[in-house]
C-alpha cells in the first residue's frame, strides 16, 4: 500500500491540520508573531485571587410557635396562641388586623377571622424565615435541622438572636456546637458559575476558577492587573427587567439588588422554573410597573423582559393569577405604599431543556449579585514583563529538550533517516498538543509547558522501542518478523501509557491549578502520541530505512 493511502498516516494529517486551523498562526508588523493560544497567569502576566466566600453550616434547635408569637407580637402587641399544630398556628390580635399587615411580617399568607389569623406553617420554613429576615440574607434548610446560611455571622451573634426566641445552636455527640464557617459544594458551585458569567461578560473567556476545600476559590486572571481583578470579581453585575409597551420598546420595571433570594430549579406542575424573591422595594416597583406598563392587564401584550448587562436572557408574560394579585395590591398599597416582599417565580418549560434553562436562569438571576460575599483573602501580580521572560525561557527549556534528545538519537543511530522522522514525529505532537488546548480554550501556563516537555521525553522512549524493533539485528526484517515486532513494540507502547495516565489520573482529579495543569497536559500528550503520532512513525520508518 502506497505510503498516503494508510489510514494512520491519514489520520496524522487530519490532525495536524485541525491543529493548524485551531491554532492559526500569523504574523503582522505590529504585534509580530500571532495565534489563537491563550496563555496562562505564568506567561501573560495578571493577577490570582484567593477568595473566601463567606458563609456558615449550623445546627439549628428553635420552636416555630415562639418564633411566631415573638414576630408578630413585635408587630401587633401582644398576640395570643390560640392553637397550633406541625402544619399550623392560630392566634389572636388585639384589634382586627389588616391582610397586607400580616404578610408584612413575612410568614407566609395568613387567614384572617374577626381578631384571629391563622398561619400555614412548618418548622424548616419559619426558622428559614426568621434567620432570614434578621440576618439579611439567604438562608437554605439542608434537611433535619441543618441550615446554610449565605452570609458571615459569628457563634455568638446567631445564639443571641435564636437565644431571643428560645431557640440555640445544636450540639454534637461530643458537645461541641454545630457550627462551621463554611459553605456547601452546591453554593460553592454555583458561586463558580456566576462568576464565570461575570467574567464571561467582561469577555474574559476560559478563566481557570478551582474550588479548594470546602469555601475557597482560586480565580486566576491573565492580563488583569489587581484592581480591575478585584472590581470584576467583587462588583455585582447589572441585572434589569423591564416589560415590554409596544412596537418592540420596553420600560424600566426594577434592578437587580431588589432580589434577595434566588432558589434552586424545580419542576412544578410539569413545568420547570426558578423561584425568586423581591423585598419591599422591588416588589413595589414590579408590581407598579406591570400594573402602568399595561402588563396586569394584558398579560401576552407585555411580556417580562430580564436582561443582564443589557443581554436578553429570559422574557416571559405574567401569570394570569399573578397579574390579577398585582392588581389588587396596586389597589390596597398604591404606588408610594409599603408592599410586602413577594416571591416569583420564571417558569423554563418542560423536560430536559425546561431544567437547562432553568439553571442557566438560575445563574443569571444570581449574577447580579453571588450567592454570598466573598473575602479576598490572598492576591498577587505577575508583571506583563515577567510573564513574557517566563514565555521566551520555557521556549529555550522545550527547544533545549529537544535538540538534547536529537543528539542522544544522533549519536545511538547515527542515521539521518532515523533521527528526521524521530524529531518530526516529536515536534508533530507538541503541535497537536497546543491544537487540542487551543480547541478546548486551556490556557498555557509553565505546568502545562512542563507536562509538554515531559511528553517529548516519553515520546522518545516510545519512538526509540519502535525503531529498534523495525532495526532488526541491525537490518530490515522481513513483513512478516516486521509485523510480529512492530506488535510487540506497541504492546509495550500501550502499557507504558496505560502506567502513565494512571500514574496522572489522581492529579487530575484530586489535584488544583498547577498539579491539575501539568496531569492534564501529560495525558493528553500520551494519548495523542500512542493514538496518532507513533502509529504513523511506525508505518514510515519501515519505508524510510528501506
Amino acid at each position: 500500500m502506497k505510503l498516503y493511502k494508510d489510514f494512520r498516516i491519514i489520520v496524522f494529517i487530519l490532525a495536524m491540520l485541525i491543529a493548524l486551523i485551531a491554532i492559526h498562526p500569523g504574523y503582522n508588523s505590529e504585534e509580530g508573531f500571532t495565534s489563537n493560544l491563550q496563555y496562562g497567569l505564568d506567561l501573560d502576566g495578571g493577577t490570582y485571587l484567593r477568595l473566601q466566600l463567606d458563609g456558615v453550616i449550623a445546627g439549628i434547635d428553635a420552636d416555630p410557635v415562639q418564633i411566631i408569637e415573638s414576630e408578630f407580637s413585635d408587630a401587633f402587641g401582644a398576640v395570643e396562641i390560640v392553637d397550633h399544630s406541625d402544619t399550623g398556628i392560630t392566634f389572636r390580635t388585639t384589634e382586627p388586623p389588616e391582610e397586607g399587615a400580616i404578610n408584612a411580617v413575612g410568614y407566609g399568607n395568613g387567614r384572617i377571622r374577626g381578631n384571629e389569623v391563622t398561619l400555614a406553617i412548618n418548622k424548616p420554613y419559619v426558622i428559614q424565615a426568621y434567620l432570614s429576615k434578621h440576618l439579611t440574607c439567604e438562608v437554605i434548610h439542608l434537611g433535619s435541622d441543618t441550615y446554610e446560611i449565605r452570609s458571615m455571622v459569628s457563634e455568638s451573634d446567631l445564639s443571641g438572636l435564636l437565644a431571643s426566641v428560645g431557640g440555640s445552636i445544636k450540639k454534637d455527640l461530643q458537645g461541641k456546637p454545630e457550627f462551621k464557617e463554611e459553605v456547601t459544594k452546591n453554593t460553592q458551585e454555583l458561586t463558580k458559575e456566576v462568576l464565570n458569567e461575570k467574567l464571561n461578560i467582561w469577555g474574559l473567556k476560559e478563566i481557570p476558577i478551582t474550588p479548594v476545600g470546602s469555601n475557597i476559590l482560586l480565580v486566576d486572571l491573565a492580563g488583569i492587573d489587581l484592581s480591575t481583578a478585584q472590581d470584576i470579581v467583587t462588583t455585582p453585575g447589572k441585572f434589569e427587567i423591564r416589560v415590554q409597551t409596544t412596537n418592540n420598546t420596553s420600560e424600566h420595571a426594577l434592578w437587580g439588588d431588589r432580589i434577595t433570594a434566588v432558589d434552586i430549579p424545580k419542576m412544578q406542575d410539569g413545568s420547570w422554573g426558578v423561584g425568586f424573591t423581591l423585598n419591599s422595594k422591588g416588589a413595589r416597583e414590579f408590581g407598579v410597573a406591570a400594573v402602568k406598563y399595561g402588563a396586569a392587564d394584558d398579560p401576552d401584550a407585555h411580556e417580562l423582559i430580564m436582561l443582564l448587562d443589557d443581554n436578553e436572557v429570559y422574557s416571559a408574560p405574567l401569570n394570569p393569577t399573578l397579574a390579577s394579585d398585582l392588581k389588587e395590591l396596586y389597589e390596597i398599597y398604591g404606588e408610594d405604599g409599603d408592599w410586602p416582599s413577594r416571591g416569583l417565580v420564571a417558569n423554563t418549560g418542560s423536560g430536559d431543556e425546561g431544567e437547562i434553562e432553568a439553571r442557566q436562569l438560575q445563574v443569571h438571576l444570581s449574577a447580579g449579585a453571588l450567592p454570598v460575599q466573598v473575602t479576598v483573602i490572598g492576591s498577587g501580580q505577575v508583571p506583563a514583563s515577567l510573564g513574557s521572560q517566563f514565555k521566551e525561557q520555557a521556549l529555550i527549556a522545550g527547544l533545549f529538550a529537544l535538540l538534547t534528545v536529537a543528539l542522544v538519537i544522533f549519536l545511538r543511530y547515527r542515521q539521518k533517516n532515523i533521527l528526521i522522522p524521530m524529531i518530526a514525529t516529536s515536534v508533530s505532537e507538541v503541535f497537536m498538543i497546543l491544537g487540542f488546548a487551543t480547541l478546548i480554550g486551556w490556557q498555557l501556563n509553565l505546568p502545562a509547558i512542563a507536562g509538554i516537555i515531559a511528553v517529548i521525553g516519553t515520546g522518545i522512549d516510545h519512538l526509540v522501542i519502535i525503531t529498534d524493533e523495525v532495526l532488526y539485528e541491525g537490518k530490515i526484517p522481513s513483513l512478516k518478523v516486521y509485523l510480529s515486532r512492530i506488535s510487540k513494540a506497541f504492546a509495550i507502547i500501550f502499557a507504558a501509557a496505560a502506567t502513565t495516565i494512571l500514574a496522572m489520573s489522581p492529579l487530575l482529579w484530586m489535584g488544583f491549578g498547577a498539579l491539575k495543569g501539568f496531569a492534564i497536559t501529560t495525558i493528553i500528550g500520551v494519548l495523542i502520541g500512542v493514538l496518532i503520532a507513533r502509529p504513523a512513525y511506525g508505518r514510515v520508518i519501515r519505508d524510510m530505512l528501506e
